[in-house]
């Protein structure tokens, strides 16, 4: 099976297809930490990373920043001392896509 974090973007208004509860629970369980939060009612899966200080929250804020701008992709970033907040959803489709948690996938390799 292909590693979530390795699977390609699908952009297409043809693949505009929100996840189902299922689908959601199963991708959750290769992503350790992360959790599905609501917020406006709006779903949306979120992990905050621990780090040692500023600097290295505010370095991986910067590498996620460089990762959502290559694949026009974008994240909800809480940079704090000593831990980021990520939260990943499709904005256009209010809720998750699959493509949420290839990001966090991704995200996950940056934090590494």
């Amino acid at each position: 099976m292909l590693a979530l974090a390795d699977e390609p973007l699908n952009m297409s208004d043809a693949a505009a297809v929100l996840l189902t509860q299922e689908q959601i629970d199963e991708l959750l369980e290769r992503l350790p930490g992360w959790t599905l939060r609501q917020v406006d009612g709006i779903p949306r899966i979120e992990k905050t990373y621990k780090l040692k200080d500023f600097a290295q929250a505010l370095a991986l804020t910067n590498r996620i920043g460089e990762l959502a701008e290559q694949t026009g992709h974008h994240p909800a970033l809480l940079t704090e001392w000593g831990k980021v907040t990520v939260s990943w959803w499709t904005h256009f489709l209010g809720g998750l896509h699959r493509n949420d948690l290839i990001m966090a996938a991704r995200t996950e390799q940056l934090a590494d």
